[in-house]
Formats: structure tokens, sequence, C-alpha cells
């Protein structure tokens, strides 16, 4: 009996789960089509970001638009939309009656207009006198040059819920934007669900002879929305318990004593907006020779008792070719043989300047879920009033150290110092900068010592009278959390080994993959990975390609029209994707590919299974 009742618990957990994430994304699309003509266009201003968080029932302040919206971002796209969504939670009544019983100490349960007028033209987001009356000419909730904030509270809750069941019904009503529908229909959910819509839809049929791959057995444990799709074909693939990891890179040392090498260091970065930046690199080869290609996460000294996040992240480097007859970089090949952390190729290149853009599928580099408790301290006063920087603050320096000397000589040379710059702060160091850092802090051939790092943080402290505010920006901003532990970035190590010449090997660049990246991982997997036909569906071809410890699907549609293709990973154990979602759905363009998700084990000391159904919606 109690088992049965904790098999119902858990289904009917599932089934709220499933419930919420379809909601969401319907939620998420509603309000997006109400601003843009298709979930395909992008959001190109900070202006049109706030009207589409406030159709989705959100108030961006203006701190909260500069988060997203950064010096670097030129446009969002529909599924950067919906991170945002998932982290900016809409206030509660309770959120709200906090912040207004902060103002009203006497709990009296309202506020005066000149008190309001004060805070709201003076404070935060500051509104304009206009603005301010015309909330006080509000009769709903004003009386007597008071304004009444629980009533205020009840008025914006319901204008909020409004205003997100508007772009509901309009998604509903109109027959062009019904056709873009993400997810599942009312009628398609498991008995006793039932989504907030207008109405239901009747146009999808209830087709349930799905079919499973080859070998797995298991029918699906509740009716998904892939069973009433018109097209849909699934795959399965499974992996043995840490045999993700023993793919054997064959390389025999005593074989390459003689070859010429060149190592460069990198760094994965996190963006605020969940997107993943990197170093990108130059290798110039002067003849054709034999080479061995590898990227793995860096091992940097860590402070005794914390743990290095990213070493179980993966990386993987795709090598394209320069071409000066052509647009587009030409895709040569990738990294696919791995040994543990280490990502490798072997092969043979012609004379010429590569690319070599590392990539990680982003399934474990990603943003914290947990809160960091605490504060750690970066600079105290010695007897003297004197500033230092404490001992943790040091080792995390020291590690940034050693992160940013691309070429590991110990010594950081300018065009090292900038990238750094370009992180922190987003500006450069000239020469004439450099001259005065030459003066001031240690150095060894123009090139600044880790003591001279050192020496130009606590200068910084010292400039702001040991307020820690800048130091924490440049902290956060590469990765670091508040405890002083690296968990938003990856630092990498590349190893290029040439037989018959000297390779020269140039960081280029601090910036997200891009088009080029996209193209290349998409041509990856549909040149080595599994082609499935979607069922009923000529046009729409599914490729799956295992490389090492990850699992790869790429979309391709041929034909003139956009398709939306709704993902269900329900039937998976153990694996992890780069989209945080066990359901969604992705929109692709016309005669396109794209990357429909990368999935890895959530945990490699046990068996997973990836078993994925991709539908047409």
């Amino acid at each position: 009996g109690n088992q049965k009742a904790t098999h119902l618990e858990n289904s009917q957990g599932k089934k709220s789960q499933h419930t919420e994430e379809a909601i969401f994304y319907m939620n998420c699309r509603a309000a997006y089509l109400t601003v843009l003509k298709s979930s395909l266009e992008n959001i190109k201003s900070k202006e049109q970001l706030s009207l589409v968080l406030q159709q989705a029932g959100r108030n961006p302040s203006q701190k909260t638009i500069n988060k997203y919206w950064t010096s670097q971002t030129t446009s969002l796209n529909f599924d950067d939309f919906c991170a945002i969504l998932k982290k900016e939670k809409p206030a509660t009544k309770n959120e709200l009656l906090e912040a207004f019983g902060k103002i009203d100490t006497d709990k009296a349960g309202y506020i005066s207009h000149d008190v309001l007028c004060t805070i709201l033209t003076t404070r935060g987001d500051k509104m304009t006198w206009e603005e301010v009356t015309s909330i006080t000419k509000q009769a709903d909730f004003n009386c007597n040059g008071k304004l009444d904030y629980n009533k205020f509270c009840e008025l914006y809750l319901t204008t909020s819920e409004q205003c997100c069941r508007a772009a509901r019904d309009r998604l509903e009503i109109d027959p062009r934007l019904k056709q873009q529908h993400f997810g599942n229909q009312t009628e398609n959910f498991p008995e006793g669900i039932t989504l907030p819509v207008s109405k239901p839809s009747p146009r999808v049929s209830k087709k349930t002879d799905h079919k499973l791959a080859k070998g797995d057995s298991r029918a699906p444990s509740r009716p998904s929305s892939a069973q009433s799709s018109k097209a849909s074909t699934s795959t399965t693939v499974t992996v043995g318990a840490s045999s993700s990891r023993n793919t054997k890179l064959i390389i025999e040392p005593d074989t390459m004593k003689e070859w010429q090498c060149a190592q460069s260091r990198g760094c994965f970065y996190l963006e605020e907006n969940g997107e993943i930046i990197s170093h990108k690199y130059k290798l110039h080869l002067p003849q054709r020779s034999a080479l061995c290609i590898t990227i793995k996460p860096f091992s940097i000294p860590q402070v005794e008792g914390k743990s290095c996040h990213w070493l179980s992240v993966d990386t993987a480097l795709f090598i394209l070719k320069e071409n000066e007859t052509q647009e587009h970089l030409q895709f040569v090949s990738f990294t696919e043989l791995q040994n543990k952390e280490v990502f490798g190729w072997r092969g043979e290149l012609g004379s010429g300047v590569y690319w070599l853009l590392p990539f990680t599928t982003g399934c474990r580099l990603r943003k914290e879920k947990t809160q960091v408790t605490g504060e750690a301290k970066l600079v105290w006063r010695d007897e003297d009033g004197e500033l230092a920087l404490t001992r943790e603050f040091r080792a995390a320096l020291l590690d940034i150290f050693e992160t940013i000397d691309l070429d590991g000589n110990g010594l950081l040379s300018l065009e090292e110092y900038n990238f750094f710059e370009l992180r922190t702060s987003g500006e450069k160091c000239d020469q004439e900068a450099w001259a005065v850092c030459k003066e001031n802090f240690e150095m060894k051939k123009n090139e600044l010592t880790s003591q001279g790092f050192l020496d130009l943080n606590l200068m910084e402290a010292n400039d702001r009278d040991g307020d820690p505010w800048d130091l924490w920006v440049t902290l956060l901003s590469l990765g670091y959390n508040r405890a002083l532990e690296m968990t938003e970035a990856c630092p990498f190590v590349i190893d290029i080994c040439a037989e018959r010449c000297k390779p020269r090997l140039k960081a280029v660049s601090l910036e997200a993959g891009g088009s080029q990246l996209s193209r290349a991982v998409c041509r990856s997997v549909v040149q080595k990975g599994e082609a499935k036909v979607l069922d009923g569906s000529e046009n729409i071809f599914i490729y799956t390609y295992r490389s090492g410890s990850r699992i790869t699907s790429v979309i391709e549609i041929k034909s003139e029209n956009k398709v939306i293709i709704h993902v269900n990973n329900e039937q998976s154990k153990n694996c992890l994707n780069n989209r945080g979602l066990t359901v969604f759905a992705v929109e692709v363009a016309p005669k396109s590919m794209m990357v429909s998700q990368h999935v890895m084990a959530l945990n490699e000391q046990e068996e997973w299974i990836y078993s994925c159904v991709h539908s047409l919606v």
C-alpha cells in the first residue's frame, strides 16, 4: 500500500512538473508573439526586451534590463527570453507588501503621497513627477492624500495576470500564431490536468502507434505530446557506467618525442544570459604535417577544501580552414577521441591558417542554482591601518593569473593582460597605460609578474578606500562566486604537436562561438551521426551522434517552411541536457540546421539512457 501511494505521488509529481513546463512555455510564447511577429525574430533593443518582459507579467527595473542587455549585446532570441523569465520570477503579494512595509514604519497600511513622491522620484529607477501623479490620482487605491498599498498590490497583481491572459487569448484566437504554438494542446494532457487556455484546439490527431527505437521495448509511462503529433521519430542510446570516458586517445609518447609542440591556455566564461564565450585561436602551419591536437580542463592549484567544479566540464575543439575565396571558414574536423578528461584529434593538415574554436555543451557549465550564504572577505587592515589582501583572495588572484597567462611563461604580456581587461572592464590597456604599469608594478621583459598583478589589485582596493565593490565585479566576471569558488568558468589548455614543422598557436579573440561554431557543430553531427527521417515528413531529418561523453542531436529542415519540433526526453534516465528541460520545443527556420540538444550523464558512475522523441507540432 505504501509503495502504491509513493508511486502515485511520484506519478502526480511528474505530471505536475510537465504541466508547469508546458504552461511556462505557452506563457513565454504568448508574451513574445505579442511584441514580435515570430519566435524566429530576435529582440533587438532594451526597449523591446522591457516590453516583452512586461507582457509576461514582469515589471523589470533598469538594473534588471542592463543585467541581460550589456554593452556587448546586439540581440536576444526566444531561448534567451525563456532563460530570463526563469530567473526573473514575478513579484508576489508578500514581497510587494514587505517592500511597502519598510516605508510604512507605523504599519498603518497607508503611505502619504508626499513620502511616496519623494521616494519614487529620488531612488532606484527614478520616476517623473507626472508619472507619480498618475499613480496617486487612481481612485481605486488612493484616499485623503494617502496610498492604500494593500489595494495597490492587489490591483497590480490582477493587472499583471490580465496582461498574461490577454497574450494567451490572442495566441489562441489568431490562426497564424496558433500554427506556431509550442508544446501540448489541452486535450493531450493526462487525465485531471488542464491548461489555462481559452479554448482547446481540436486540430491535433490522437495518433498513438508510436515507434520506439530498436532494442527499446519500454512503453511511455504516460500519454505525451509526442504521441499526438503528426510526425515523429525516436532514438535510444544506452551508455554503460563510466564508458563515456574510456574511448582511448591512442598516442604513444615515444612516437612524438621528436615532434614540435605549441601550447596555449584559455577559458570558457558563462555570461549572465547563459551564453558561453571563450578564447578563439589561429593555428599557422608552414607546411603539411601529421598533427595531434588536444584540449582538456586546466587544473590550477586550489585553496584546500575548495572543489574544482570545472574539471568535470566537457571540452572540444573544432578545426576550421581559413580560405580567402570562401565567405565562411571550411569545417575540417573536431576532437572526437577521448581519454578521461582529454579530447583529441589526430590527422594530417596542409600548410595554411586554421581556426581552432573551443566548445563546451553547457550541460555542466551552467548558472548556479544554489545561493552562496555569506561573502568571502577580500581585504583587511593591518596594525598600521594599511590595506592588505586576504589569504583567500590572494590565492584566487594567483589562480586567475595562471588562467590568463595564456602561454604559461609565468608572466603577463600586454596582449594577455588585455584579454583580462576586456573580460572584466570591457576596455583595453594601451601602450601608454602599460608604461605607467611598468613604473608602478613589478615587470620582467615588459611583462607583468604575479606579484605585480597582486599589487595592481591591491592598488584598486586602495583607490576605493577598502571598498571591495570593483574587486567583486572583476571576480564575478571571471566566474567566481561570493565564496571565491570558480563555478561559472572553465579554464582549459590546448596542445598542438606537429611531426614536420613548428606550429604557431595564437589567441586572437575572446567572444561567443557565433554562427561559425554553430555551423561546425551541426556539420560534425550530420557527417558522423545517425540520420532518421521524421515519420510522415520526408523533409525533416534528425541526426544523433555520440562523441565521447556527450550525445548531440541536430534537426535539419530541407523544405521552404519553418517548423516547430517538440522534443521529449521523459524516457531518458540519468541524463542532463544543455537546455535544462525534459520537454521543450524549438522553431527551425526553412532550409536550415540547428542543434536540438546536447545530453550527458548526470552521474557517470552509473548507466545512462538517452531516449528522445522528436515530433512535429
